[in-house]
């Protein structure tokens, strides 16, 4: 079997606004993720951290994500459904619920999911989630979002005391050249 980047584009464009968007997207990507070397053939090996744009429109954004060795990303929500398939290493997903009882908007754990390799995990839009790379490897995932990632409106938690703020992308951005630092080092 081999993987071909522009079909996998266009079949989730295909998908976007159709019955059942979330589902095709998810049988979309756990294809692509089930031969993971036939997909790193076309994105390569991953070896250095970042967020590479494959597609992104109003509706649907479509990236590689490469996670470093440990490398870890605070609470977050996306405020649009997603799809994440790993194609290598793993990726530790912890979910927030916001607390009933705080005004402040504080969350607290509410679950956890190990993705590995060949394995997808659907998101709901109201989902806050953290991400860890509990790996000494690079962890590549491709990661569908039912939106622009990079415009839409959302929360992070500050990880001490896990009050709401405004998302902050170039932070975030900057989190995967800051890990990159550390394992070129």
């Amino acid at each position: 079997m081999s993987f071909v980047l522009d079909q996998l584009i266009s079949d989730c464009i295909s998908a976007v606004g159709k019955p059942h968007t979330e589902r095709a997207i998810r049988d979309i990507v756990a294809q692509a993720v089930s031969d993971p070397q036939a997909l790193m053939k076309v994105l390569g090996v991953p070896s250095r951290a970042g967020v590479e744009r494959l597609h992104v429109a109003s509706d649907l954004t479509v990236l590689n994500v490469v996670w470093a060795p440990r490398m870890t990303l605070r609470p977050h929500n996306h405020n649009v459904w997603a799809v994440i398939g790993v194609y290598s290493g793993r990726e530790d997903n912890i979910f927030w619920r916001r607390r009933a009882d705080d005004p402040d908007g504080r969350i607290e754990a509410a679950g956890a999911k190990s993705i590995g390799p060949g394995e997808v995990c659907p998101l709901g839009r109201h989902i806050i989630h953290s991400v860890t790379n509990p790996t000494s490897q690079f962890t590549g995932a491709i990661h569908v979002y039912g939106g622009d990632f990079f415009t839409t409106e959302r929360s992070e938690w500050e990880p001490d005391a896990l009050h709401e703020q405004p998302y902050n992308l170039e932070q975030n951005l900057q989190l995967f050249e800051d890990s990159n630092a550390m394992w070129t080092q």
